[in-house]
């Protein structure tokens, strides 16, 4: 949050007037107080001066860019520097900015390293007989392998490197590899474009000894690769690596591929007498997809030297956890092992260590760190999450993917108010450059710069200092997650950046599923008795005092009276919190009845009636996937992975814990994005429902209102009046239009168009668009909010108060198979439409409701025990 103080309309020329306007600003960036004149003086001058310190490097192989100091040196708080804003939004402006605003995408492409051509296809006509180049290329690339190999081997080619030269199927079977090169230990035909199983068997088969086959991204893979696979290894029984991975067969020559051994200036072991495998000291067998590593090759007898290995990403799964440690045990020069933790050696860092005490370092951690902190999972240095994309992928949705790597916010707050939304940015080349770590050299905060000595003139800069000493050539970094502890789940939201280990939080998922599904609900016990009216015996109306203006307007019923004092009045009925603070303040008693509930924010705050479900229920069908992002962040990361490695749908809302009009509520499929728009309030994560019913193409949302006259025994009653919202733009899954309010979003009191349709009109005209009976889904409704309420009842008994009568809305939405869904509970709802237009009644008795009677009905039902246009649930 940046904080304003009381501004002025002079404009700023000194130090003091500097300091007097920017005080609450200093303050909260943190910058020493030594550096602030350097800052103003900075600040008034415009003086960007980083180019004469610093260096920006590629790297990552140009994935990335990184900070390097130039100057010989630079001491801790001794400088501070300006960094310019390079884009600055709100983010349901983001797509439409990157469109329309010119030169834009083109510079966050670039800056986020996105704008790389991965396409690069040419596409070359000619007549039947002509040869194209790219069918040129790969005889010219034969020609030259089969020259080399002549001038410095036997003359008989082994290893063969074909990789990105567009060969289809038809080049493939001209090339006519196995006739002319039949002793080939490995082929590599990696990124080209073969589409037929059937062609590909018939011509790798041939090559009798070939160890490594190497297929990845051809199209033939995307549909068959399982029955591909299974064949080829069926028909070379050699092979020991298929597309990168292992084979059940590998052996010596897999292994020694992996050390570096084995290449294409050594394609084998075929005329030397001891295995090259006795003088291998590291190994890295990361990623191979290995399912066993106990294999006679992979012995302390064949690698007596092995001193550092690395098994991450492997199953290991046929292989138990005592026998992998015994097999480890033996290698006597084994010091340094990167393993997943949790993994094939187990869960524990601390316990992997105690049963192999040779080990000295663990995943890049010394072990004397390790077993002196006691910490479980452990890594040393993660890779960074670099950005992925399709060639195909237009270069706006790759930034949308790719910005929130690179994204700072900030929300501005002045003595009147919080804005409500967040303001985010991107810093210039400069300052985008400044990598993660967690022993950083420099901190960079916003700051915004009132001229003037107002807002209207402010202009927002970022200011980075450094915090250590630094000297020439060191990299330049910072604390992406500043004052961010383990109490906040630090190690977790690092995953916005880096590749944390998956099976850590797949394994934290699955034991938080598993209590789920564990979990069933005791139902509250049915009692037949009744909360009693509370019509007064002397027969006067019941004095009521509202803050809500549609109940003063249409609270007409003659048993009720409006009155303007809330001590003198039997029941209140308001739009505010009840505590007592307030009671103190106006009068009020806990003999007077009051419409709201204890502890009710267990259903109306997002976070709490998830829990309130989780507790009772589970994980109900109509309840979807759902995470307080404060707390369980680990096992949403951990859903995430299970749901992409399993190929299903990863579209996902964030709501805030409570706040209205879906403000600050998002949708997205990027990891980064959710962990990163916890720095705008907390939040819950909730499985988006992709797949919604439609009205014409169009999302809606059902609007239910429940009467609660008491939560002991449960008594509670549904209104006969509903309606329904629509959004006005048709339903889609675009990228794009995960930013479109209109599309996605149903409530347009706020923003937006109405688009007000009458609840007889729309059931008939869905009955007619979906052939469905909207009384069985208003049944299936019906049981689930009864079962909302059930829940709050057995979770939290101290809901219950005999003066609370209270009325909640319910908003549900249908999937695609007419299921209803929960997505809220709401306090003290908006009756509006309830009261504003009258209504045909399509469930129940029928009839109409008429507008004005809508709050006498509800007051009736809660207080006088009469029942009119209501339904006991």
């Amino acid at each position: 949050m940046v904080a304003m103080a009381t501004t002025t309309k002079k404009r700023i020329e000194t130090y003091e007037d500097f300091t007097k306007v920017h005080g609450i600003l200093l303050a909260a960036s943190g910058l020493p107080e030594s550096l602030h004149r350097r800052l103003f003086h900075k600040l008034s001058t415009e003086t960007f001066d980083g180019g004469e310190h610093f260096q920006i490097e590629p790297c990552e192989e140009n994935r990335m860019r990184r900070l390097v100091l130039t100057s010989d040196s630079m001491a801790k708080d001794s400088n501070v520097f300006l960094v310019d804003h390079a884009w600055t939004f709100r983010l349901s402006d983001a797509y439409k900015q990157l469109r329309e605003v010119p030169g834009l995408a083109e510079r966050m492409g670039s800056l986020m390293c996105v704008d790389i051509d991965l396409d690069g296809e040419i596409e070359v006509n000619g007549v039947d007989d002509e040869v194209s180049r790219e069918e040129v290329s790969v005889v010219e690339m034969l020609e030259s392998e089969v020259r080399e190999v002549k001038e410095k081997g036997d003359g008989t080619l082994r290893w063969l490197e074909l990789d990105g030269l567009d060969i289809d199927d038809d080049t493939f079977l001209s090339l006519d590899l196995p006739a002319r090169f039949p002793n080939l230990v490995a082929l590599s035909l990696y990124g080209n474009k073969l589409t037929r199983p059937e062609l590909i068997i018939q011509e790798v088969i041939k090559f009798k000894h070939l160890k490594g086959l190497w297929l990845n991204n051809n199209p033939v893979l995307q549909n068959c690769d399982g029955d591909l696979a299974g064949i080829i290894l069926k028909e070379l029984p050699e092979l020991e690596i298929y597309n990168s991975t292992f084979t059940s067969n590998f052996g010596e020559w897999a292994l020694g591929f992996c050390a570096e051994i084995y290449g294409k200036d050594n394609p084998s072991n075929a005329d030397q007498a001891d295995s090259p495998l006795l003088s291998v000291s590291n190994l890295d067998l990361s990623n191979r997809n290995i399912h066993n590593l106990i294999n006679k090759d992979f012995s302390p007898v064949c690698l007596p030297s092995l001193s550092y290995l690395n098994i991450r990403g492997n199953p290991l799964e046929q292989s138990s956890v005592t026998d992998l440690l015994d097999l480890l045990r033996r290698f006597s020069c084994l010091c340094s092992l990167e393993v997943d933790i949790p993994g094939p050696l187990g869960g524990s860092a601390v316990e992997i260590l105690e049963s192999l005490p040779n080990i000295s370092e663990l995943n890049g951690i010394c072990a004397s760190k390790i077993l002196e902190s006691g910490k479980h999972v452990i890594d040393s240095v993660l890779l960074p999450r670099l950005p992925e994309w399709t060639p195909d992928e237009p270069i706006h949705d790759r930034i949308i993917s790719a910005m929130w790597q690179y994204l700072m916010t900030y929300r501005l707050a002045d003595e009147e108010k919080l804005d409500e939304t967040s303001v985010w940015y991107v810093m210039d080349e400069f300052g985008s450059a400044l990598r993660h770590s967690d022993e950083p050299n420099f901190r960079v905060a916003p700051f915004l710069f009132m001229p003037e000595g107002n807002l209207a003139s402010a202009v927002s800069f970022s200011i980075l200092w450094p915090t250590r000493n630094v000297w020439k050539g060191d990299e330049c970094t910072r604390d992406f997650l500043l004052g961010i502890g383990e109490d906040k789940q630090r190690s977790a939201r690092l995953t916005a950046w880096f590749n944390t280990p998956e099976n850590y939080f797949i394994q934290e998922y699955e034991k938080y599923d598993q209590r789920l599904q564990s979990t069933s609900l005791i139902p509250p016990t049915v009692q037949s008795s009744e909360s009693r009216s509370i019509r007064p015996h002397d027969v006067r109306p019941l004095r009521v005092y509202t803050d809500i203006p549609h109940v003063e307007e249409y609270l007409t019923h003659p048993e009720f009276a409006i009155i303007k004092d809330p001590k003198d009045a039997d029941i209140i009925w308001t739009c505010v919190q009840v505590d007592e603070e307030l009671k103190k303040a106006t009068g009020i008693t806990d003999q007077q009845y009051i419409n709201q509930f204890p502890f009710e924010a267990c259903l109306v705050m997002k976070h709490h009636l998830a829990e309130t479900i989780q507790k009772a229920h589970g994980s109900p069908q109509w309840l979807q996937p759902t995470y307080n992002l404060e707390t369980h962040l680990s096992q949403l990361i951990g859903d995430y992975y299970v749901r992409k490695r399993e190929g299903l749908d990863n579209l996902w809302i964030l709501k805030p814990w409570n706040m209205a009009r879906t403000i600050d509520t998002t949708v997205t499929d990027n990891l980064p994005a959710i962990i990163r728009l916890m720095e705008t309030g907390p939040k819950i994560c909730q499985k988006y429902i992709e797949q919604p019913a439609l009205f014409q193409g169009k999302k809606f949302d059902l609007r239910y209102v429940v009467l609660v006259r008491s939560m002991h025994p449960l008594e509670i009653f549904l209104s006969d009046c509903f309606w329904v919202r629509i959004a006005n733009n048709q339903y889609s899954l675009a990228k794009s239009s995960l930013f479109e309010y209109e599309t996605h979003f149903t409530v347009m009191n706020y923003r937006g168009r109405i688009n007000h349709k009458n609840i007889k009109d729309f059931v008939r005209e869905f009955e007619e668009e979906h052939q469905v009976k909207w009384l069985d889904i208003h049944a299936r409704v019906r049981t689930m909010i009864r079962s909302v309420f059930e829940a709050a009842a057995v979770a939290h008994p101290e809901m219950h108060s005999p003066t609370s009568r209270a009325i909640y809305g319910v908003d549900v939405m249908l999937d695609s198979s007419f299921q209803p869904k929960l997505l809220e509970v709401t306090y003290c709802p908006d009756c509006t439409r309830a009261c504003k237009y009258d209504m045909d009644i399509v469930v129940g008795e029928g009839g109409i409701a008429k507008g004005c009677d809508f709050f006498n009905n509800v007051f009736k039902c809660l207080f006088l025990n009469e029942i009119s246009q209501v339904s006991r649930l």
